[in-house]
């Protein structure tokens, strides 16, 4: 039985679910149920509502019509069943704050009551540190660590209450080819091991293209939601633009031709899912 197959309990589950801001609707009737374990990737052009899906599921924004729950309830603010991995931003090169700062400051942002003692709040951070390969850096002041090292301590603070939901948000953006190999490495092992569902909002599929289970692509109104050989084919994304794509496979890596960079862009600007270093192709 494969991931997707699973009989137990969804991790998330949207039904009917539509998102609109004031006139502007950005999805409608989503169906979406993702499995305990299963790495779900999002994608779509810019404007197409993908963080704001992130948004609902961390009970920051609420849906205009439809239903959501989040490991069978309704998603709420500081859960501690998500971790959230934000879009990947740097820091200025003074900013005194360590690493091991940034991972403590995700312990208890759920908690109400008591803090733990100190003694285990120490062990619960360098734990998550240690999982990561972070321990060597961890007491580096932030804006002086690399990009990728950034990442695997935003990693570390994500996975810092076990959860069930990851949800990365551009997690990969800005990194280098070898640092997105090791933070993709780290999240898929993670959840592995612990069974957690990742959702994983990018705009390039190839970097994760190994792990992915399904794939749901927002386009407008419109959305699709399969495996990627389902999903990446030229007719199918043909129907969700309204407009001729194409789809190339170039050494197991994907490009999408054609595509306008947001829902509501003019036809004939290009959206890629393109190809990177040795296997960069030119449009």
């Amino acid at each position: 039985m494969s991931v997707g197959e699973t009989s137990a309990e969804p991790t998330v589950r949207l039904r009917g679910a539509s998102l609109g801001y004031g006139a502007r609707l950005l999805w409608q009737d989503l169906d979406l149920t993702v499995a305990p374990g299963e790495f779900v990737a999002v994608l779509g052009p810019n404007g197409s509502g993908k963080t704001s899906l992130v948004k609902v599921l961390l009970g920051l924004n609420s849906l205009s019509s439809g239903s959501v729950e989040v490991c069978g309830a309704p998603p709420k603010r500081g859960s501690s069943v998500i971790g959230y991995i934000p879009q990947q931003r740097g820091f200025d090169r003074d900013v005194p704050i360590r690493g091991i700062d940034l991972v403590r400051l995700g312990l208890d942002g759920h908690r109400w009551g008591v803090p733990l003692p100190n003694a285990q709040r120490r062990h619960l951070v360098e734990r998550a540190i240690a999982s990561v390969g972070a321990t060597e850096f961890a007491r580096t002041p932030i804006g002086r660590l690399s990009g990728g090292e950034q990442q695997r301590l935003r990693i570390a603070q994500a996975l810092l209450g076990d959860p069930k939901l990851l949800l990365c948000d551009e997690a990969l953006l800005s990194l280098d080819l070898k640092h997105q190999r090791d933070v993709v490495g780290l999240i898929d092992s993670r959840r592995r091991s612990f069974n957690i569902s990742v959702l994983f909002v990018t705009h390039e599929i190839n970097p994760i293209l190994p792990v992915v289970d399904r794939v749901l692509y927002l386009v407008g109104t419109r959305w699709a939601v399969g495996v990627p050989d389902e999903v990446f084919t030229s007719a199918r994304l043909s129907e969700l633009y309204q407009t001729d794509v194409e789809v190339l496979r170039v050494r197991g890596r994907i490009v999408v031709v054609g595509a306008p960079d947001s829902p509501h862009a003019e036809i004939g600007s290009t959206h890629y899912h393109h190809l990177q270093g040795d296997d960069a192709v030119a449009p």
